[in-house]
């Protein structure tokens, strides 16, 4: 690996032999928000001492830092699974050494508008399963919510410990060409990814150390213990002290079991799957070689489908038969709630600044992208005669899949989304495609501008918390617009900075 990163480096030189700093050759994306770069050569203000200081690496130091880097991962088992991919399903987790920073104000500003979006949601959702005022007055469409895949009318009346429906939730971002940041779609249910925000750090602290020093970067390294705070400021009634907590994973194979083990091990609780757990007079216990121990929080990292084969699907073999009976009881808290699912639903999604407007009565700081929702006639009739312009995605898909990026497609596709769609409205939305910002990324050329979005973390328990910064996701392929790592992307550490003094 290293001797490959020497080779790739002595041919990153200028014409007269001479190797060029890192960034003497980078041309910002044409149409693209540049995150480093406001133009060829002037960084923004808040980037001029990153670019200063890592555009002093000559290419050949820089490729050995990211062998150093690629070694770290290997060695942390920091991984991931592609299914659809023959030639094995583990792969370690692309990583490019140069950070996406945000500026402090900046993120100040986003921080306000994820809060007060979380907030917002979380009243929907209990909305939902009690009064129904904002189905009944007809803000949202009664009859999407009902339909949506992840409505349960099983928590219809249910009051979850804390009253906190989304315990965690990972909010995609993406700017626009003016560099505005817009809410591509919420993730409520098992969101993902937060441990490569955390090994990220790590691996860039032990690469670049004097950056750190010169650079300050707002601490990411805090996530596990303000979840396992979050996690055990929402135990029900009666709890330990300190309570029970446990994470539920559906094991080994699951794509993301890396990340279970990790926040596990960081939050210094159990990791446990169904087989652990079992049920007894509604309360939920662990299966201990000193005995059964009450469970009292359950992070679970499994999909309600498969949670209690007594309550939903009886062929799971994942979950723990009596548990959706034990949390109705008020006995254990499961987090994120049962039924949390509706408010990601991506028909959903085009709602919650109306959402914010009505419980509220603010109006939203962070807004969408502009979305037709092909279950309305008017909307599907436009969507069908501009396939080649939108982007059609699938309402409760993820990680890339169910998507047409119509521009790019070919006409069979194109043709074949248009079936889908008339088939099943309900379970398409489209929106005009959005060049997502750049930021500079190493590539065999060089480093070169490739397309990038945001993820970050919310934890709610009695309060709520945002991650600084969260999972910058980072398209590989030149052009494409894709950026989810089962599609081939890749990730960078992202750091918000530290306001002036």
């Amino acid at each position: 690996m290293l001797v490959q990163s020497q080779q790739a480096g002595r041919q990153a030189q200028s014409m007269d032999g001479q190797a060029a700093p890192l960034f003497a050759g980078y041309r910002p994306h044409a149409t693209a928000w540049d995150e480093l770069f406001a133009e060829a050569g002037r960084p923004h203000s808040h980037t001029r001492l990153i670019v200063e200081r890592l555009g002093r690496l000559l290419p050949a130091e820089f490729q050995l830092r990211r062998a150093s880097a690629d070694l770290a991962f290997v060695n942390q088992g920091v991984t991931f699974s592609v299914y659809s991919d023959r030639r094995g399903v583990e792969k370690i987790f692309p990583f490019d050494l140069v950070p996406r920073p945000i500026a402090a104000a900046e993120w100040q500003a986003v921080e306000a508008g994820l809060l007060q979006r979380i907030h917002a949601l979380n009243l929907f959702l209990h909305d939902v399963y009690h009064e129904r005022r904002i189905l009944r007055e007809g803000v949202v469409p009664e009859e999407l919510v009902v339909k949506s895949k992840c409505y349960r009318p099983e928590m219809m009346g249910f009051d979850p410990p804390g009253g906190q429906y989304i315990h965690v939730v990972g909010t995609d971002l993406v700017r626009d060409e003016k560099g505005q940041f817009l809410v591509l779609e919420d993730n409520g249910r098992c969101p993902s990814g937060v441990s490569y925000v955390l090994e990220n750090r790590v691996v860039m602290k032990k690469v670049f150390p004097e950056l750190f020093q010169h650079c300050r970067v707002r601490r990411v390294e805090d996530y596990p213990h303000r979840l396992r705070d979050a996690l055990c400021s929402v135990a029900p009634i009666g709890a330990g002290d300190p309570p029970c907590v446990v994470v539920l994973s559906p094991g080994p194979y699951n794509s993301a079991y890396f990340e279970h083990s990790f926040l596990a091990r960081h939050m210094g609780i159990e990791l446990v799957l169904g087989q652990d757990l079992f049920v007894h007079d509604d309360k939920v216990f662990l299966k201990t070689t000193r005995g059964p121990q009450k469970v009292d929080v359950i992070y679970r990292r499994v999909d309600d489908d498969f949670l209690d084969p007594k309550a939903f699907r009886s062929d799971s073999l994942l979950g723990v038969p009596g548990l959706f009976g034990a949390y109705r009881a008020g006995n254990v808290t499961l987090a994120n709630a049962v039924g949390t699912g509706v408010a990601d639903d991506k028909a959903i999604y085009p709602f919650v600044e109306n959402m914010i407007r009505f419980y509220l009565s603010e109006e939203p700081l962070l807004h969408n992208v502009p979305t037709y929702i092909c279950a309305r006639p008017n909307d599907r009739a436009y969507v069908l005669q501009h396939l080649h312009e939108l982007v059609v995605k699938a309402a409760n898909e993820s990680g890339g899949y169910g998507m047409l990026m119509g521009p790019f497609a070919s006409a069979k596709e194109r043709s074949d989304f248009k079936e889908k769609i008339t088939h099943d409205p309900r379970n398409y939305i489209a929106q005009p495609l959005v060049t997502l910002s750049a930021c500079p990324t190493w590539t065999e050329e060089g480093p070169a501008p490739r397309h990038v979005d945001l993820r970050p973390y919310i934890v709610s328990g009695r309060s709520t918390w945002v991650l600084p910064g969260g999972l910058t996701r980072t398209a590989l392929v030149k052009g494409s617009l894709v950026v989810n790592s089962s599609q081939g992307g890749g990730s960078k550490d992202t750091w918000v900075m530290e306001a002036k003094n």
